[in-house]
């Protein structure tokens, strides 16, 4: 579709860039050949790239007048996310990692969803490639079908036929304004927030169609995981928490979230085999890490608990730096110097 400038676009998708050159070509090129019948805008955030990612979407600034590029001095991608929602101007808005891509109708049945089946909020599924090896497999995990707000959040907080991801969704913009969301500056900080979006909404909408590729790559978030970024993974599932006991809601979705603390515990749990394999930090290391993970996050589903009150001074649950909420009895068998020290 040839789009006029001064065109009102209909939905605003939000790419936060980052030193991907090699990657983002092919997300413009991508975002740049949708099938969509209505304006859109494409809004780049190129937060302080040092690469020649900058050039690529200068590139495409060129050829395409509805690609807007923001320039800001590198700040994180949450800082690159709220400085897109602050420029944006469609009804509906998408957020599309750089290093990943989309496809052609990505964003034509991601709006059918939303403006045919009265939602504000439509998702879909999608594919995983391996970048080093270029495999490329379907998530197997699919629903189709429209949710209300609480039906919808009871899927997210399983984490299975609806994930935390910003990608693979469209939002009515209003969603964000009304939530009030600061995007915290943390990795997993879209599983922190999302659930606060899907509760300001009414309907969603799920499509049993894989439209978006998720590259995976070493130095991904992910793919470089430390024991930094699980203690952000396990401070975000308590922020849920904390949003849903602000809403009042936790005692209706009380059961989907000890799901997700279950899920995260196993998740958290062989991402540390990986952490100490690769660290060759030895097994007293690994099983310290063990034992303060369960410590900590048993504490996080139970009744008494309150995250808002836990938050402010949330420990560390695993490294160097942990502290227990809880102190279970095996931290007697571990030597002595290091279980003193996390008590």
């Amino acid at each position: 579709m040839v789009q006029r400038p001064e065109e009102t676009p209909a939905i605003s998708v939000i790419v936060p860039v980052y030193n991907v050159w090699q990657f983002v070509g092919q997300c413009m090129q991508s975002l740049t050949h949708q099938t969509l019948k209505v304006p859109y805008e494409v809004l780049a955030v190129n937060d302080g790239s040092t690469d020649r990612s900058r050039e690529v979407l200068a590139e495409f600034a060129k050829r395409y007048p509805f690609v807007r590029i923001l320039d800001q001095e590198n700040a994180g991608v949450s800082a690159a996310r709220m400085a897109g929602l602050s420029a944006a101007r469609g009804k509906y808005v998408c957020f599309v990692d750089s290093d990943d891509y989309v496809s052609e109708n990505y964003l034509e049945l991601l709006y059918n969803a939303c403006e045919k089946g009265g939602a504000e909020i439509s998702c879909c599924s999608y594919y995983c490639r391996v970048v080093s090896s270029d495999i490329l497999y379907e998530y197997p995990f699919h629903r189709d079908g429209a949710f209300t707000s609480a039906e919808a959040i009871d899927l997210l907080l399983h984490d299975t036929y609806l994930q935390s991801y910003l990608w693979g969704k469209m939002f009515q913009r209003e969603l964000f304004l009304r939530a009030h969301v600061r995007f915290p500056k943390m990795c997993f900080e879209d599983l922190a927030i999302l659930n606060q979006i899907f509760a300001k909404a009414t309907h969603v909408v799920l499509l049993d169609r894989p439209l978006y590729f998720y590259n995976v790559r070493k130095d991904s978030t992910l793919g470089k995981i430390s024991q930094k970024k699980l203690n952000d993974y396990l401070r975000a599932i308590v922020m849920v928490r904390k949003s849903l006991e602000e809403a009042g809601t936790y005692p209706r979705h009380r059961k989907s979230y000890r799901s997700l603390v279950r899920k995260t515990w196993f998740s958290c749990n062989c991402y540390l085999i990986e952490i100490h394999w690769r660290q060759r930090s030895g097994f007293f290391a690994w099983l310290q890490d063990i034992i303060d993970l369960a410590a900590n996050i048993s504490q996080y589903g139970k009744d008494d608990f309150c995250a808002r009150e836990a938050l402010p001074t949330l420990p560390d649950a695993i490294g160097p730096n942990s502290r227990r909420l809880y102190v279970p009895i095996l931290h007697h068998f571990l030597p002595k110097d290091r279980s003193a020290s996390n008590v």
